[in-house]
């Protein structure tokens, strides 16, 4: 049986930046002895996956030296189109035996891959109904490569793979350990803003109920204000984090993506974007150990999002504010990018409550969730309460490299990074 770890670092590796989070068990909680982030090399990683092992080794060996970290033992998610998929199931309870069996099949009818050799798992979730005759199931399925990629990468940056995780999962833990004495009886929905995909996963209490990832990010943002200020994309970026703010009279016109601003949906069509084949995301489970996946899986219907919408010319007159300004201006460049974005939280809000599911908060998290005024834009489109999501929440925080103002600034984007290293704790 495998040594059970009382401290890891807890790796999460974007297409725009590596963050580490160092957690150390001190009794029965947990204490966060180091963070950090570091860009990733540009090239190295994108939203199907890592392309460069040896770049992102060196970044995460610097950014954990910097940072402070001396843990070797590393939880980290695996991410990307190309690299794992995710899935939950309903099935017929059944006895571990049986459950293997019918997994199995599962697991065989859904390979996405065209690489023949796959490492998968599955896991019930636990928490049913015991009255129901069913029983919620999370698989994964990934292949060898992807795996070994991932594992060689922890290794070169001189650490061992302690267990491999996906993101609704992290962030389960998260909303566990940080939120349980506001959303423990809760259904919520927490959006993950990456630079270039979105993951929009829903949770009942900690529970993950159901998962999507569309590919929107920060970046399209990013992109639409050097198009229409006509500037470098590093500047634009500045430009974003620094002077972009969504007017508060802003609002979503009906007519243009079908909300309304009383956040009812208008003649609501059930769409269902995950009827296709979906594409690739995992988690998987079991004992510590280099081909150990933390936790359980869940579902990534990614292929099935739309292709992300070009900024227009001219954004929607009723979502564009009256006064003149700089300010304006900036909201007029991204005001579509920004529409298509709360268009695709709003489907899968419909799509979630049209099996039968409700929805009582929204938490915005990733760099993308520092756009100033998004939280208060999406509560009144969507007509449910939006707040930002701080991981850090309830966590005693003792790292001794910490820059001034560094979490302050910084948290929202470490919500992944931190649900890894709450591994020990709950796996």
């Amino acid at each position: 049986m495998a040594k059970r770890l009382t401290s890891v670092l807890g790796v999460d590796i974007g297409s725009e930046s590596i963050k580490v989070c160092e957690v150390r068990s001190q009794g029965r909680d947990p204490v966060v002895t180091a963070l950090g982030m570091i860009a990733t090399p540009e090239g190295a990683v994108d939203h199907t996956g890592i392309y460069n092992g040896d770049a992102v080794a060196a970044a995460i060996k610097q950014c954990a030296n910097e940072a402070g970290a001396s843990v070797q033992s590393v939880v980290v998610t695996i991410t990307g189109q190309a690299s794992v998929l995710i899935r939950t199931l309903e099935v017929p309870k059944m006895n571990p035996t049986e459950l293997k069996e019918h997994m199995q099949w599962e697991i065989n009818r859904n390979i996405p891959f065209a690489e023949s050799t796959v490492v998968s798992d599955f896991k019930p979730l636990g928490g049913d109904d015991p009255n129901s005759p069913n029983m919620d199931v999370v698989m994964a399925i990934s292949p060898q490569s992807s795996i070994d990629t991932l594992i060689s990468c922890i290794k070169k940056a001189g650490k061992q793979p302690g267990a491999i995780d996906v993101q609704p999962l992290s962030l389960a833990r998260t909303l566990q350990q940080n939120y349980e004495d506001v959303y423990g009886n809760s259904t919520v929905c927490i959006v993950d803003i990456g630079a270039k995909t979105t993951s929009i996963n829903m949770y009942r209490g900690s529970k993950l109920l159901m998962p999507r990832q569309v590919p929107l990010g920060g970046e399209l943002f990013t992109k639409a204000i050097s198009d229409g200020f006509a500037v470098g994309l590093q500047e634009a970026e500045t430009m974003k984090r620094e002077r972009l703010d969504i007017p508060e009279d802003a609002v979503v016109a009906p007519g243009v993506i079908g909300f309304s601003t009383g956040g009812s949906t208008q003649e609501f069509q059930p769409y269902n974007p995950f009827s296709d084949e979906p594409a690739p995301t995992f988690n998987p489970m079991g004992e510590t150990g280099p081909t150990d996946f933390g936790g359980a899986a869940a579902f990534d219907p990614m292929a099935d999002a739309p292709e992300p919408a070009q900024p227009q010319a001219t954004p929607p007159p009723s979502a564009v504010p009256a006064q003149s300004s700089e300010s304006q201006k900036l909201f007029e460049s991204v005001a579509s990018v920004l529409d298509e974005f709360v268009s695709e939280v709003r489907r899968s809000v419909d799509y979630f409550r049209s099996r039968g599911g409700d929805l009582d908060a929204i938490l915005l998290c990733g760099g993308g969730a520092k756009l100033k005024g998004l939280a208060n834009y999406m509560t009144k489109s969507l007509g449910l309460k939006c707040d930002s999501y701080d991981p850090l929440r309830r966590l005693n925080v003792n790292a001794r490299k910490l820059p001034p103002m560094f979490t302050d600034e910084h948290r929202a984007e470490f919500a992944v990074a931190i649900g890894n290293g709450l591994y020990i704790f709950f796996d």
